[in-house]
């Protein structure tokens, strides 16, 4: 029975590593395997799901007004899916996660998630992993750690040097975002 896995962490963990590695696993023992990522994420180049060791593989670029369901590379033919990688689910919209579950229950296609659960506001990212959350099958984090040696569980987003909180919270970006445990994340606040 297919799965709808969700495969969670802060930034900097290796998430996208760990989707490659995991994705080479099945292209190994000749899995049809087909990579779906936002198309929000232009940080390396859209339609890549690239990882910080060096290692990147092209992707379809999913726009929020996709219907995936739709996508005439799911069709029934000799290079249908048999496993779906989707990197930087957080993009994505509640409505594409559905289409996901029903690509799972209904093809018998299993799909694998990866992607941020909680923004730089120490909130659940938005919509879609509310909705990702109330449906996977499966639920895994990939862990890092904060600065302290704690494990990280918040992201700390930084403009100028200083901590902030923002509104526009789907920012694409690197450099100014740090993964720290609860208590730096916290104490950043204070000693600002």
């Amino acid at each position: 029975m297919a799965k709808l896995h969700f495969f969670y962490s802060v930034m900097n963990a290796g998430k996208s590593t760990h989707l490659l590695q995991a994705a080479h696993n099945y292209e190994s023992k000749g899995w049809i395997v087909h990579y779906f990522t936002s198309s929000i994420d232009n940080r390396n180049k859209v339609g890549y799901i690239s990882s910080r060791v060096g290692i990147s593989k092209e992707a379809v670029a999913i726009s929020s007004e996709q219907d995936i369901t739709q996508l005439e590379l799911l069709d029934t033919n000799p290079f249908a899916p048999e496993v779906i990688f989707v990197d930087e689910v957080q993009f994505f919209e509640p409505e594409q996660i559905d289409q996901l579950v029903e690509i799972v229950d209904n093809w018998e296609i299993p799909v694998l998630c990866y992607g941020l659960k909680n923004n730089s506001n120490g909130e659940l990212f938005g919509p879609a992993i509310n909705r990702l959350l109330a449906v996977a099958d499966q639920i895994k984090e990939i862990k890092t750690i904060c600065r302290c040696g704690s494990k990280a569980t918040q992201i700390l987003r930084r403009s100028n040097g200083l901590p902030i909180i923002t509104t526009d919270v789907v920012e694409v970006g690197d450099s100014e975002y740090e993964s720290v445990c609860r208590r730096c994340w916290h104490e950043e606040f204070i000693d600002n």
